[in-house]
């Protein structure tokens, strides 16, 4: 079986945590897009573990992580994070693989990518860490992939200092690349995740253009980045939370007032700790956007939505979730393309009683309060999509399964 796991938002679901939670029953989990701007948080026994470019599976000792055909990947960043995993007793040994397809982040990149966001009349925000350029790099169809390492011409024609960056690398690299079609391809009967970075409302495509990422955040890249065909995908699961967050610049409709709600804002931060994994910025903090996360189910086919850092609205009487927008005098229930519109759209909002209670303490969702259940299920309702698991808490026990998505 292969399932699908992408972010239903503009990122930093809590992806990382689901991927590892489901990852007990997968075989091999792929990250199929993004590079080192990503950033998933595990916790695993009161440890934390903070991966950008590794698939979160790997935290496993029997799973295979394989970096996927759509990833951007700095080798220097990827063998930093290996050194961090085997210090701490995560033996990956022969357990990471790369896709011969993905392309590779070279430093000179890096120096660009900031420069060029510096140098726009409206920065988009990016983490900096090349990722923009690497993918513009290979639509110019002037990037280097990992198979292009044994290909002397292509190397020939690199800067001398992208050789010289690449030379110690090359051989610890190459046990660790593979050719993903033919690897799945004799592995059809397996459990596999795929895993996605970033959020649908950042995809290329789909998301708020131009304050996006530059892969393919939705569900349909699991099948190009994961090298298999769309039809071999059983399952899309979205993940968002209770509420939305946004890091970097672009329209966010449900975004707190800090004239007004500034308290909200940071208690939502600290409480649900709100800090970029990769960068450590604090993140923009609003009221879930029921409008975004509808889009985001339509358009990724989603088959069943998780939801996560429920238990951060514990102890407030009553929140809010947005319904709608009023722009320019007009009530719109679909999310538009148009910048101008969303950065002009009023939220409509319906306003939901808290619990009081803490929900870390339910062991099933029978165990949850009445608020908390009408508020999962007016979620359901609006998206006309199902929510079958439910995160309380950052540890894997914190996690209360109505569905399981490895049963058809």
């Amino acid at each position: 079986m292969k399932i699908v796991v992408i972010g239903a938002q503009w990122g930093d679901e809590g992806k990382g945590k689901i991927v590892d939670y489901l990852a007990l029953e997968a075989q091999f989990i792929i990250r199929f897009a993004g590079g080192a701007n990503a950033g998933h948080t595990i916790v695993i026994d009161d440890e934390q573990y903070a991966l950008h470019l590794i698939p979160s599976g790997v935290l496993y000792q029997d799973k295979i992580a394989i970096l996927g055909a759509g990833m951007v990947i700095d080798p220097e960043a990827l063998f930093r994070e290996l050194k961090m995993l085997n210090d701490r007793g995560i033996d990956t040994t022969g357990r990471v693989l790369i896709s011969d397809r993905a392309h590779i982040v070279l430093p000179r990149y890096i120096n660009i990518d900031k420069e060029r966001d510096a140098a726009r009349k409206k920065p988009i925000g990016t983490t900096g860490r090349g990722i923009g350029i690497t993918y513009s790099m290979k639509s110019d169809r002037d990037g280097i992939r990992f198979a292009d390492l044994e290909w002397k011409e292509k190397m020939d024609e690199l800067e001398s200092g992208d050789r010289d960056f690449l030379e110690p690398y090359l051989e610890k690299l190459r046990p660790m690349i593979i050719d993903l079609a033919a690897y799945l391809g004799h592995r059809k009967n397996s459990h596999i995740l795929f895993e996605g970075a970033q959020g649908t409302l950042l995809d290329l495509d789909l998301g708020t253009y131009p304050y996006v990422s530059s892969g393919m955040s939705s569900a349909a890249g699991a099948a190009i980045g994961g090298c298999v065909g769309p039809r071999a995908l059983d399952k899309v699961l979205g993940v968002f939370k209770a509420y939305s967050t946004r890091v970097g610049n672009g329209p966010f409709p449900s975004e707190f007032n800090l004239d007004s709600e500034d308290e909200l804002c940071s208690f939502i931060r600290e409480t649900g700790r709100e800090y970029g994994v990769t960068t450590g910025r604090p993140r923009r903090c609003g009221y879930l956007d029921l409008v975004a996360l509808r889009y985001s189910c339509q358009t990724n086919s989603i088959d069943s939505l998780v939801m996560t850092h429920l238990d951060v609205y514990d102890t407030l009487s009553e929140f809010k979730a947005c319904i709608a927008y009023r722009i320019d005098g007009k009530m719109v229930e679909t999310f538009p393309a148009s910048i101008e519109a969303l950065n002009s759209a009023e939220p409509v909002y319906r306003s939901f009683p808290g619990w009081k209670s803490p929900l870390k303490n339910a062991i099933s969702y029978a165990d949850f309060p009445v608020e908390a259940m009408e508020y999962i299920e007016f979620i359901e309702r609006f998206c006309e999509t199902p929510i079958d698991i439910v995160s309380v808490g950052y540890k894997r026990k914190e996690t209360i399964i109505r569905k399981s998505p490895w049963v058809k």
